[in-house]
């Protein structure tokens, strides 16, 4: 049989103590709209097609009843990672925006194949990764 396509990632969530606060950090560093939400949930729009929940740790252990169906429990926990892609050029912009914001920068990387990673933490000590093309094979 034969795989259907994909459109491609349409969300990524991260458990938060703090939604508001959270969700505060992520509009001032990166201008995300809010969409809706709670003290439980808060959806932000990264770009067109593209969502980051923000879940209050542990609010999510129960299955959520919603019109014709349920979305089931989940969570995590730990100084989880992820990346948002840049533009090369922009590179040192960000870097300048979040020195300037009193973001404490973590790290730095300059992958072989000429990308580069800008490190820095959210209040839950999540892993924020800047990175530009160069750093996969695909990106």
């Amino acid at each position: 049989m034969d795989r259907p396509p994909l459109e491609g990632l349409v969300e990524t969530a991260l458990y938060v103590t703090d939604v508001q606060r959270s969700r505060d950090f992520y509009v001032r560093i990166f201008g995300f709209e809010p969409m809706g939400g709670d003290e439980r949930i808060q959806p932000l729009v990264v770009k067109e097609g593209q969502v980051l929940l923000l879940f209050k740790q542990g609010a999510t252990l129960k299955p959520i009843p919603i019109g014709g169906g349920f979305i089931p429990p989940h969570d995590g926990g730990g100084e989880q990672h992820f990346a948002f892609g840049i533009e090369l050029e922009a590179y040192d912009d960000w870097k300048t925006f979040l020195q300037g914001l009193h973001i404490e920068l973590e790290s730095e990387v300059a992958w072989p194949n000429g990308g580069r990673s800008l490190y820095f933490r959210d209040p839950d000590r999540l892993v924020v990764e800047l990175v530009t093309r160069g750093v996969w094979k695909n990106f």
